[in-house]
């Protein structure tokens, strides 16, 4: 396991970034639906964070949100404290013949970065709609590579302001999946990455990255509010094909939509969506799904907070 990093230059004092109380996380979350967070934090950098985090109770819930591209918060809000990373100032470098970013870089810049650095290997990055730190949580990935692939060790961030530094066998990762392999470190947050990606031509990975946006835009609605895929692709098929043969593109609750273009999108065109709608929605995909073919489908996206009560709007049944 690795060592924690000595907290040089730390203590806590006086806070520099911006708190905010009540503020709608439909702002913050690319559906742009949901309820309000209780408290959000924008952190002005690392060190900044770390005296936050260090103020806060142990039994403060807390959310880390970069883009907010696979996350919806229930219209009942939650009843904790939110941290914005993609506002805090993100740095990216050269490092020992890595490429070290911080967590709230947004994953398409390191792609460019990398090619523009003629290397090759970071260009699926360009078609994840996230931040870095939100690719490691969740182990984004696209066209056949995956983020934990390339990294070679992990900088974190505890409740108490410690940071330490992680390398990849002390956490489980998988497909779309990261979890820490110890309950110790389990509260941590990836603040930044150092990755591997090999010598290669910047000319051919430019014309990776073109290609791969064209095939996004050609087959994604990315002109209308949505959190990248709802379901991961079961083994041996896709999410999409089983919806899809389902007759479910175009099927609606309230503003929520599954999307005509890529049935594992569902989209909120007019903006006026709830949480509850979205849930709803997906509940009911996966209901579909598993009564025609006996496929559980399993949610890519990430659920927080609280239903709002059952007087004002029913909740989704068998959401999950």
């Amino acid at each position: 396991m690795a060592e924690p990093i000595a907290p040089q230059n730390f203590s806590p004092g006086r806070l520099r970034g911006s708190l905010r109380e009540r503020e709608p996380m439909s702002r913050h979350v690319s559906w742009r639906a949901g309820g309000s967070a209780a408290r959000v934090y924008v952190p002005a950098d690392v060190d900044d964070l770390r005296i936050f985090l260090s103020s806060l109770g142990a039994d403060e819930p807390v959310c880390f949100v970069g883009l907010g591209s696979n996350l919806l918060v229930r219209d009942g809000g939650f009843q904790g404290t939110v941290v914005l990373m993609h506002r805090t100032r993100g740095e990216m470098r050269f490092e020992d013949g890595l490429i070290y970013v911080e967590a709230g870089v947004a994953a398409p810049k390191v792609a460019r970065f990398a090619a523009t650095n003629e290397l090759e290997g970071a260009e699926f990055l360009a078609g994840v709609p996230g931040t870095v730190g939100g690719a490691l949580a969740m182990n984004a990935g696209c066209y056949g590579s995956e983020t934990w692939s390339h990294v070679v060790r992990v900088r974190t961030v505890a409740r108490d302001g410690s940071m330490h530094e992680r390398l990849p066998d002390e956490y489980d990762t998988g497909y779309r999946h990261c979890a820490p392999r110890s309950r110790a470190i389990g509260e941590e947050c990836f603040i930044a990455a150092w990755f591997r990606f090999h010598p290669g031509n910047s000319a051919v990975a430019r014309m990776r990255i073109k290609d791969y946006l064209s095939r996004r835009i050609a087959s994604q609605p990315l002109d209308l509010p949505n959190a990248g895929s709802v379901f991961r692709n079961p083994p041996g098929d896709h999410a999409a094909r089983l919806i899809e043969a389902c007759g479910l593109k175009g099927f609606s609750i309230g503003g929520a939509r599954i999307s005509d273009k890529h049935a594992n999108f569902i989209v909120n065109p007019l903006r006026s969506a709830t949480a509850a709608d979205i849930e709803a929605v997906i509940a009911h995909a996966r209901m579909v799904v598993r009564a025609r073919f006996g496929i559980d489908l399993v949610r890519e996206v990430r659920i927080i907070g609280d239903y709002l009560p059952t007087a004002t709007v029913a909740r989704p049944g068998g959401a999950a």
